[in-house]
């Protein structure tokens, strides 16, 4: 296994284990599955095991399963304060202490702001007290680490760097959102401030190995280095000096194995120029199934009425590669979960992004077709749900 350092010059594996997607049987985590899994990870090196309050029962099998087997100390524990749920001052300890109780442990190693949305939402959190609470936890040794994680655009995402004093971030970042969500450019802006990077949805929930269209398999195949497309996509991301750690949804020994073998290899910047281009050639074959050819080099922005344009084409291409449950998810969390909505629907058809868009997207007519598939009734709804309790 390799491993790469945090901020405070401890030793991570390059490739974390996710515990979001553990096998679930009769509608609970399948415990004894799990726990073979974790210790096969654990026994092959891997020490970053990521979960989160609103995981349903993720952190209660981690905490004892690492506490049946006397490991808690030797690896690391990061989990996600659900600070949407957070009303009052008091409930931020509420939440922590039962959030210790679950993973059977009295400190946090990496603990993280969950979906951090924007600045707002960061002042919200400080109005209740975060700022003090964060320090007093760190001086007690209750929180090792404090970091946030985030979905949302990139602009945003650069700012949110410089309103606290993080010791790491977590975003998501694969060969297709190179350009969107935080993308590279936020990553080498974390990393330009010595923050250290976690990587979710490397594989963008699998779509980057299961749902690859027929010619980007082809591209894979007929490649004279033979690997699987989860191995290009691990490799992708690991070859860029700016990622600390990878984390993985594992849940079975063979992908355990796979994925260690793939970390335990890898070294920076051992991309060829040819293997540069066999990812360009796997990402054209994608965007072949795109309605709009946003690059996401955000000239476009920002917009007058806050739209998150390139976050919308983003989440409205989603709908033909990777259908419409994920693409509403996508959307929703980028439009509607912040205190100010970069939704379609604010565009007032000023044209003024139009001007500065390098492919020449008739944008305005594009949002219009976005909107009309993105903000269902159910969008609306929600939208309205989060607007009335006040929580970002």
């Amino acid at each position: 296994m390799n491993y790469r350092m945090d901020a405070k010059g401890n030793k991570i594996s390059i490739l974390g284990y996710g515990c979001m997607r553990f096998t679930t049987k009769g509608g609970k985590i399948d415990l004894q599955k799990a726990e073979k899994e974790i210790l096969r990870a654990y026994d092959l090196g891997v020490n970053y095991y990521d979960t989160a309050y609103v995981y349903p029962g993720s952190e209660v099998a981690l905490g004892e399963i690492l506490e049946k087997n006397k490991i808690r100390e030797k690896v690391k524990i990061a989990t996600k304060l659900p600070h949407y749920l957070i009303k009052k001052s008091d409930s931020i300890e509420k939440y922590f202490s039962e959030q210790l109780k679950r993973l059977r442990t009295d400190y946090i190693d990496y603990y993280l702001m969950h979906m951090l949305t924007d600045i707002k939402t960061w002042e919200r959190l400080k109005s209740l007290g975060i700022i003090q609470w964060i320090e007093n936890k760190k001086k007690t040794g209750a929180i090792k680490q404090i970091g946030f994680s985030y979905h949302g655009n990139t602009d945003m995402f650069c700012k949110l760097l410089d309103v606290y004093d993080w010791d790491f971030c977590q975003i998501q970042y694969n060969y297709l959102d190179e350009n969107s969500q935080a993308g590279r450019k936020g990553m080498q802006c974390a990393a330009s401030k010595n923050i250290p990077v976690i990587i979710m949805e490397p594989l963008r929930g699998g779509r980057l190995v299961h749902g690859l269209p027929a010619e980007a398999k082809k591209a894979f195949e007929e490649y004279p280095v033979k690997r699987t497309p989860a191995q290009w996509a691990f490799r992708w991301l690991w070859n860029q000096k700016e990622v600390t750690c990878v984390l993985s949804g594992m849940n079975t020994i063979e992908m355990i194995e796979e994925n260690v073998k793939t970390a335990s290899e890898v070294k920076v910047g051992e991309f060829t120029e040819k293997e540069e281009e066999l990812i360009k050639k796997v990402k054209k074959a994608i965007d072949k199934n795109m309605k709009v050819g946003c690059t996401g080099c955000r000239y476009c922005m920002p917009c007058p009425q806050n739209v998150d344009i390139p976050g919308t084409f983003s989440a409205y291409n989603r709908i033909y590669s990777d259908g419409k449950i994920t693409a509403y998810k996508e959307y929703f969390m980028c439009t509607a979960l912040r205190k100010d909505s970069s939704a379609a629907s604010n565009c007032i058809q000023c044209g003024k992004c139009e001007g500065h868009c390098p492919q020449h997207i008739e944008i305005r007519k594009e949002l219009k077709n976005a909107r009309k598939q993105l903000e269902t009734p159910i969008y609306k709804v929600a939208r309205k749900v989060v607007s009335w309790f006040r929580i970002y």
